[in-house]
């Protein structure tokens, strides 16, 4: 895939746990670990502007793009 999920990264840079992300965002812990691990096709902007909110971040600070190598 050739988008990155940098989701983690930015959890541990603030300290915050899935759990208490997911509360903060209004989504499933299910969804949210799903979205961790890339494993989604797509993301609302609403959510993911919901996250950046709450991590006080910016998009290209969770999503990252490389180009396959395949």
């Amino acid at each position: 895939m050739a988008i990155i999920v940098n989701l983690d990264v930015m959890m541990a840079r603030r300290k915050m746990k899935m759990k208490d992300l997911a509360e903060a965002v209004g989504v499933s812990t299910t969804n949210l670990s799903l979205l961790k691990n890339g494993h989604v096709r797509g993301i609302r902007f609403a959510t993911l502007e919901a996250i950046c909110k709450v991590l006080e971040c910016q998009p290209g600070n969770i999503l990252e793009y490389r180009e396959d190598t395949e």
